[in-house]
């Protein structure tokens, strides 16, 4: 029986890991993909006008 035990950590994490694979791969492109696009651009667009903006107070 000590072997089912050795085995089960190992299999457990392979189950995981393609769950984690097959999500990552379904999530990649089609509509999410806009959405997501237009949070990071909107995100980075926040960032560089407070670096501008810190900068531009410092001079």
């Amino acid at each position: 029986m000590e072997y089912v035990s050795a085995l089960v950590p190992p299999v457990v994490m392979a189950v995981f890991f393609t769950g984690l694979i097959v999500t990552i791969v379904k999530t990649q492109g089609g509509a999410n993909k806009a959405k997501e696009d237009a949070v990071v651009d909107a995100v980075l667009a926040r960032a560089e006008h407070a670096r501008q903006t810190h900068r531009d107070t410092e001079a």
